[in-house]
């Protein structure tokens, strides 16, 4: 492991008891746990489409996503990590993201080291407290989707893509009136371009800019909201 990885590791692991990644909001009284694995490791075979820097500690880095089937009621189309509900046989959360990474990804857990734990964030619109679970890809494994029904594509994305100021940029929701404006990435898989929104990309926002790692970018820069993929 090169000492850029190593430099990279340790920052990921200092977030950990640094409070929360986002600031509290109101939840619900009676949510339902869940957990999503932020996961991170030396960049796989595809690399950054970004000239290296050698001050970039991100550089030789990439995190685990996926893309939801279209057909799928809840968040139908979105970039996530992968993730689900805590379910009774789990131990504790970074249990339940091994689980759910596994069954959704094919990943091998026993090559995952757990950072830590993340305060939860409560979502109210869909009734989940949702625990963040950091994780370094000690030994990392072959991912694909495993089940179409619920992914249509399994990809690792280099970090450095991620920060590009070209590939950032804002989604805003209208709705009755009112407007929501969160943070946003465009990704791409085999599968061709997605944009990134929502509270994924609202958990890697928070967490590039506790890292320090974020560059300037155009906050006024609207993305279009997923509802196909760009080729």
């Amino acid at each position: 492991m090169s000492t850029t990885a190593d430099d990279a590791r340790a920052a990921l692991a200092a977030v950990v008891g640094s409070g929360p990644l986002v600031p509290a909001t109101p939840g619900t009284e009676d949510p339902r746990a869940a957990a999503v694995l932020m996961l991170f490791g030396v960049l796989d075979r595809v690399p950054s489409s970004r000239p290296a820097r050698a001050d970039a500690v991100h550089r030789d880095l990439d995190v685990l996503l996926l893309a939801r089937a279209s057909t799928l009621r809840s968040h139908p189309g979105e970039v996530a990590f992968p993730g689900g509900r805590i379910d009774p046989g789990d131990a504790d959360a970074p249990a339940a993201a091994l689980r759910e990474a596994r069954e959704e990804t094919g990943l091998d857990p026993t090559g995952v080291e757990v950072l830590g734990t993340l305060p939860a964030v409560p979502l109210a619109h869909s009734n989940h407290l949702v625990r963040p679970v950091l994780g370094w890809w000690r030994e990392p494994t072959p991912v694909r989707v495993v089940d179409e029904r619920e992914s249509a594509a399994v990809f690792r994305t280099p970090v450095a893509d991620l920060l590009d100021p070209a590939h950032r940029g804002v989604t805003v929701l209208r709705r009755g009136g009112q407007e929501w404006r969160g943070p946003a990435f465009t990704v791409r898989s085999d599968r061709g371009e997605h944009t990134l929104w929502g509270f994924t990309a609202m958990l890697l926002d928070a967490l590039f800019d506790r890292l320090d790692w974020t560059e300037p970018w155009e906050h006024g820069r609207e993305l279009p909201l997923p509802g196909t993929t760009r080729r």
